[in-house]
């Protein structure tokens, strides 16, 4: 496997990220992280120009995620929700582009905690919702130079996209080239019969990967398949980035919708550390 970028998600040192949070940068780069993944969970809080300034200070690039809650909704009834969902995006387009980010990843399709058990033609309704948005954002992300990496959640955070065959649909539904999949861990830990088959299932439409346990703990501390999942990101020849993300428990929107009731680690700071030295050790191996 060629060498990969390791990055850190900023939900593991402070949500929402901020202006005020910039000095982070240099504890992500302190720890030896090759990149920082800031989630734009408050566009009015975080600035384009200090992201970059503070990428440039610490030689960290920047990958870019989003936070979807019920305002940013693309596959909602209303249409007046599914039009903030996409100026929202596209927000987060413009910060991509504005410092460097190769994409926006994150559960773009839908609000994160909306599951329902729905008729199959309300499901597909939602679904061509969601496609007809995410093809609006795709077309203003590709003359920005970016892509989008569509992320499945599991059962309890999503009803729309729980696997990598479910996101696949999905992104031939929007048929658009800068449209690709994010995988998880922790998501595959719960979804998928295989997560090395899953991987390889989606191969060259992998665009980003996150990690951590099956608790959302520190990488390696758990029962994930680690040799599995590496062996199949080498098979599908990978060279994106490797970004560890866990959430802080005592955000309490956060928290509600992830179902994060404890601590997942003595310290986000431990699993900052722990989770690096792991996937530096087994990435060598």
């Amino acid at each position: 496997m060629p060498d990969l970028a390791l990055g850190l998600s900023s939900f593991i040192l402070a949500s929402p990220f901020t202006d005020a949070d910039m000095p982070l940068f240099d504890h992500v780069a302190d720890m030896g992280y090759d990149l920082f993944e800031v989630c734009i969970e408050d566009p009015a809080a975080l600035s384009a120009e200090l992201l970059a300034e503070a990428s440039q200070r610490t030689g960290l690039p920047i990958s870019i995620c989003g936070a979807f809650g019920p305002d940013r909704d693309v596959s909602h009834e209303s249409p007046a929700n599914r039009r903030a969902g996409i100026e929202y995006l596209e927000h987060c387009i413009d910060v991509a582009a504005a410092v460097g980010s190769p994409h926006v990843a994150g559960p773009m399709y839908s609000a994160t905690g909306k599951a329902r058990l729905l008729p199959p033609d309300e499901r597909a309704r939602q679904r061509n919702w969601a496609a007809e948005s995410l093809r609006e954002v795709a077309d203003y992300a590709a003359a920005r130079g970016v892509t989008l990496a569509i992320e499945p959640l599991n059962r309890f955070e999503t009803d729309l996209v729980n696997t990598v065959d479910q996101g696949l649909e999905l992104c031939e539904l929007i048929d658009r080239e800068n449209v690709g999949l994010m995988l998880d861990t922790f998501h595959m830990n719960i979804e998928e019969k295989s997560i090395g088959q899953a991987i390889r299932a989606a191969g060259e439409k992998v665009f980003h990967f996150q990690v951590s346990e099956n608790d959302r703990g520190t990488p390696g501390s758990g029962h994930v398949p680690w040799h599995e999942t590496f062996d199949a990101l080498r098979e599908i020849d990978y060279r994106g980035s490797i970004v560890v993300e866990s959430f802080l428990p005592t955000v309490a929107e956060i928290a509600r919708a992830v179902s994060l009731w404890r601590p997942v680690a003595p310290s986000m700071d431990a699993l900052a550390r722990e989770g690096l030295a792991f996937l530096r050790k087994e990435l060598a191996s």
